[in-house]
């Protein structure tokens, strides 16, 4: 029935609802494919060739049923009022509708008038309506039904089709496709196995959704343990919402119902379902595809089990190829030129070692080794970063004294390792942070307290109250010494302000300022010249998870259970920007080296890559099969690692958006992640008590590069974590919270011991 998918299906393109299909080549290649094969239309309501618009397929004989035979009359009725003679003769043959019966039929439900032909109208409406069990409450009244002498619009009579259909069939439909799955060939079997899931979730949903509890609750006794195991929890909070009622208090699952669960399937595997569908007439699986998948096809050979299972687990699916394909400047700022004089002890070093004692009169530049700009770093104003101050130039100076006296990391020459356990922290430790150059030790806590530890010899100090500073002599050389108080000096400031716990904290790079986020909502700045609240930033409406400086300082990022993260700047009481796009809570933070992106990791098991310019997603990374806990960025830029509850680190490439490395030993979560200063170690922290130190070099080495223009869009993962793990180091019964690299590359750790 060519000229029956041609013509009659037609006026569905435009019906109220109608969604194109999520396809990556656009529309379903109609045209190409019509004359060897019944064609399934692209809009979301549309139905499988060969069948009527109610699904119900034609009779072996090819006479219709008596409800799709005044279907068919009506849409007679439809091309003959629209002088469509030539569509009218072939449709009625090809129906098998005899001359008399059609004109019979015609006369008293079209063309009559008054009165009789309005009832003989109603009746055909009522005929024509789906069965009971959809939702009643859209199926035509006589009093809601044209006079006959008016047009008759065959939207109206169609448009109940894009109803639910038979919940008693529901069973029937996914045995039927799961059958088919399992009988086509392992090549294409692993891939159309990802269907299950979204199919699965969305049809219980619509069971529940339309008050069939009971045919629900069998649905998912049925087909839930068939799920894969890394959806068992999210099953476990579906399979308690067994009403309508219940579905209003959850937003990711409306989230998941109205987003569209993403799909990447070879064209090959892709046919095949679509010519199984189009043979068995299944309608109701679908629209399902169509209205709530997003199908990403590619072309080349279909993926493995283990390239699938790499990449799956996130709430909405896989992601789009084309959104990491977005260009992204992951390259480093060129660093500033400050003159760096030569320290004293260095020539007391060289004649202690009996060497003469060289002119070192020169002075050395802070940038001599990145005075070339890299081709993928940002232009150096694409953001305005704030101007470097004489205390920032001084603590450049530093850093680079200290950058001299940095051990090598490799395999060989693995890092120490020191260890900071909270004792009796009896407040419940929820939150550490080391400042840059380790001298300061913040802790967030449940009591809704955050403290500030010296871990050097120096004190804590607070500034002079006014009166004393109007005595103080500004202009002698120590006046940044003479404006502290001794007498407030300890080792240990304990901060007030937050009403609930202190779930994240940050220090600024200059180490005047600390961040920290609380279950109040708020995002705090303190002094750490004052120990006093600065700022209280307002504008999550639910506990604030983690806050992130920029390294850069002035900007920070924070996120939350409000499932958004928010870009701020410490002289604006309101965000800059709002990155919303997660379908759950907002677990860390963090800002990208050249502080141009922001990067956040989230409970919908996705990261997600954000443009601080524009405010725009730029990266999708999905393969995590539990919440992400930890972020952290490689000092060249090009790398991002994460850890999650699954207790694997996945290693990504930035610059071409695609997973380059699964690091598997944790077995538990993982809630700290650091390179080191060169980026030749990479270090993670777990709930298993155990430090864990991979190559990172090799990691990123054994990548073949060749493989980035995959038209999967994957690269093949060596199982080499044993090859890469260089170390695991056992705490006596302390979780890792927090892990940090001096300047020197000393590895420091922390966490609060927790008693057997």
């Amino acid at each position: 029935m060519k000229y029956y998918a041609a013509y009659v299906m037609t006026p569905l393109l435009s019906a109220p609802g109608g969604k194109m299909a999520a396809v990556q080549d656009g529309q379903m290649e109609l045209d190409a494919e019509k004359e060897t094969k019944p064609e399934v239309l692209s809009d979301g309501t549309s139905n499988l060739s060969g069948s009527t618009a109610s699904g119900t397929p034609l009779t072996a004989g090819g006479a219709p049923t008596q409800e799709d035979q005044q279907t068919l009359i009506a849409v007679l009725q439809f091309l003959k009022r629209n002088k469509l003679s030539d569509s009218v003769e072939i449709l009625r043959r090809e129906a098998g509708l005899g001359d008399q019966e059609d004109s019979q039929t015609l006369e008293g439900s079209g063309g009559g008038k008054g009165d009789g032909g309005g009832g003989d109208a109603n009746s055909l409406l009522s005929r024509v309506s789906i069965p009971s069990a959809a939702a009643p409450q859209n199926t035509p009244t006589p009093a809601t039904v044209k006079r006959a002498d008016e047009q008759l619009d065959v939207s109206v009579v169609l448009s109940a089709y894009s109803q639910q259909g038979d919940p008693s069939l529901y069973q029937v439909y996914y045995t039927g496709l799961k059958n088919f799955i399992e009988s086509v060939l392992d090549c294409h079997r692993a891939e159309l196995s990802q269907l299950f899931y979204p199919l699965f979730v969305h049809m219980y949903l619509e069971l529940v959704y339309n008050n069939h509890e009971s045919k629900a609750k069998a649905f998912f006794e049925k087909f839930g343990g068939d799920q894969e195991c890394y959806y068992q929890d999210d099953l476990r909070i579906l399979c308690g919402l067994t009403k309508k009622e219940h579905l209003k208090g959850n937003e990711a699952l409306l989230d998941f119902r109205t987003s569209r669960f993403v799909l990447r399937i070879s064209r090959d595997s892709y046919q095949l379902l679509k010519r199984h569908l189009q043979e068995r007439h299944n309608n109701q699986i679908w629209n399902i595809i169509q209205e709530h998948l997003y199908i990403d096809i590619f072309d080349g050979m279909p993926r493995s089990k283990s390239q699938i299972d790499s990449l799956s687990g996130s709430f909405a699916g896989e992601a789009r190829r084309e959104v990491n394909k977005v260009k992204v400047f992951h390259g480093l700022l060129k660093e500033p030129e400050i003159e760096v004089p030569l320290d004293d002890e260095d020539d007391e070093a060289e004649n202690e070692e009996g060497k003469p004692k060289k002119k070192k009169t020169k002075k050395d530049s802070v940038g001599s080794k990145s005075k070339k700009q890299d081709p993928n770093a940002p232009q150096q104003n694409r953001i305005p970063l704030p101007e470097l101050k004489d205390s920032d130039k001084l603590d450049k100076v530093m850093y680079m004294k200290e950058c001299t006296k940095r051990i090598r990391l490799n395999p060989e020459n693995l890092p120490s390792i020191c260890f900071y356990s909270f004792l009796n922290a009896y407040q419940g430790l929820t939150a550490v942070d080391f400042t840059d150059d380790s001298s300061l030790l913040a802790g967030g806590f449940a009591d809704s307290t955050v403290r500030v530890w010296s871990v050097t010899p120096k004190k804590l100090r607070k500034v002079k109250s006014a009166t004393e500073l109007n005595l103080i002599d500004k202009e002698s050389d120590d006046v940044l010494e003479r404006i502290m108080d001794e007498k407030t000096a300890s080792e240990l400031k304990i901060l007030y302000g937050h009403g609930g716990p202190v779930y994240g904290l940050s220090f600024s790079p200059d180490r005047n300022y600390l961040l920290s986020s609380s279950e109040d909502g708020t995002v705090r700045l303190w002094s750490l010249q004052t120990f006093t609240c600065l700022v209280g930033y307002k504008g999550h409406n639910y506990p604030v998870w983690d806050t992130h400086f920029s390294p850069f300082g002035y900007y920070f990022v924070s996120g939350g259970h409000d499932r958004v993260a928010r870009l701020w700047a410490t002289d604006h009481y309101q965000p800059l920007r709002i990155f919303a796009g997660h379908l759950a809570d907002v677990t860390c933070t963090r800002f990208h080296p050249n502080s141009n992106y922001v990067a956040t990791g989230s409970t919908d098991r996705t990261i997600r890559l954000w443009d601080v310019l524009n405010g725009n997603c730029v990266r999708i990374f999905t393969g995590h099969k539990g919440p992400i806990h930890s972020l952290a960025f490689s000092p060249n830029g090009k790398f991002l690692a994460s850890g999650s509850t699954d207790g694997r680190v996945l290693l990504w490439d930035i610059g071409h958006g695609l997973m380059i490395g699964e690091l598997k030993g944790h077995t538990d979560t993982i809630y700290a992640l650091k390179f080191s200063r060169d980026g030749e170690i990479l270090a993670s922290g777990s709930m298993d008590n155990t430090v864990r130190l991979w190559d990172s070099i090799k990691a990123f080495d054994d990548v073949e590069t060749d493989d980035f223009t995959a038209a999967t869009g994957h690269v093949p993962l060596p199982d080499n974590s044993q090859e890469l793990l260089l170390g695991t180091y056992h705490s006596k019964s302390t979780p890792v919270t927090h892990l940090h690299f001096t300047r020197r590359n000393l590895l420091l750790a922390a966490g609060a011991y927790t008693s057997q």
